[in-house]
């Protein structure tokens, strides 16, 4: 059997999904998967098991969007079923286009808890199984570093409300440099925050490679460190699918549905606000108090207990 998979556009969903992949590379009747998504998306999931062929969706960029997304179903061919991870309308038209005899969207009102379960139970539903909710899973090795690293990642792509200070995570960044290196993370739109906590740096042993990485390169780097201290983002999700220890900055986002999937080693650091979650890019009442809130002695004591550093 044939199977075309439409992934999540975000990383950090795409990420999530990789339980419900998972289970579905482990039916035996699976003989192929077709993956087609974002670009970040497909490099995220493109070494998985059973996965021979791949198609990026760069349609959102074309002048006659319609008429790209026909041409891009009737490029990947005939499937047995076509699964979409999306409830987009058009993740619909593409489906509805592919030479296909089974369809299924992915409908976010069905689906309850997180966003690692919703997908899972999405995935049971088209199959008629039930399947547990496993871990999150990449196929990259981690990278080997000669000393103890310590991640930053201060970029979050759904909104600046998400996002931790600069100054905080640079005062951060300073202080852990004892216990081990630094490297910044970032993608090429987080340059800017990134250099920003670097121009606060007064340590040697850090390297900022926002925007000088490719996705598999940010799994590495992630899957090998001793401790990552980010927002919620798809890098984070990253981390949980390594195990890697971490401190998960949370401020109008909800942990229950994006929190970090079966990481023991990881946790949660948020103001239970009246006002928080409020699920908005930007803060709608200006305060930002979910993340201002959140000082950076909080964050280094956390660190320091990963670190089993005896202050």
């Amino acid at each position: 059997m044939r199977i075309l998979l439409e992934l999540p556009a975000w990383l950090g969903d795409a990420v999530m999904s990789t339980a419900a992949i998972e289970n579905i590379v482990k039916l035996n009747y699976v003989d192929s998967i077709t993956i087609v998504g974002s670009f970040v998306s497909i490099e995220a999931i493109k070494n998985f098991p059973k996965v021979d062929r791949v198609f990026v969706d760069d349609t959102k960029t074309k002048n006659n969007r319609l008429f790209s997304i026909y041409r891009l179903a009737k490029s990947i061919g005939k499937h047995d079923i076509a699964i979409s991870f999306r409830s987009h309308f058009s993740s619909r038209l593409l489906l509805f286009f592919t030479d296909t005899k089974r369809r299924y969207l992915f409908d976010k009102k069905r689906f309850f808890g997180h966003q690692a379960e919703r997908y899972n139970a999405f995935v049971n539903s088209v199959f008629n199984m039930n399947l547990d909710t496993g871990n999150l899973k990449l196929c990259y090795k981690p990278k080997i570093f000669s000393n103890p690293t310590i991640g930053i990642n201060p970029g979050a792509a759904y909104g600046n409300a998400k996002r931790w200070y600069p100054e905080r995570f640079a005062q951060v960044a300073n202080e852990l440099a004892k216990y081990g290196d630094i490297i910044i993370f970032g993608g090429k739109n987080e340059i800017d925050i990134a250099n920003d906590i670097e121009k606060r740096l007064t340590i040697q042993n850090y390297k900022n490679i926002a925007g000088k990485t490719t996705v598999s390169e940010i799994v590495e780097y992630i899957a090998g460190l001793t401790l990552f201290i980010t927002n919620d983002s798809g890098p984070m999700h990253i981390a949980a699918a390594y195990k890697v220890p971490t401190i998960s900055i949370f401020g109008p986002t909800n942990p229950k549905e994006t929190s970090q999937w079966k990481n023991e080693n990881g946790i949660i650091i948020r103001k239970k606000l009246t006002c928080s979650p409020c699920m908005k890019r930007q803060c709608p009442i200006k305060t930002h108090d979910c993340m201002k809130l959140i000082t950076a002695e909080e964050v280094i004591e956390k660190a320091l207990t990963f670190l089993s550093v005896k202050q």
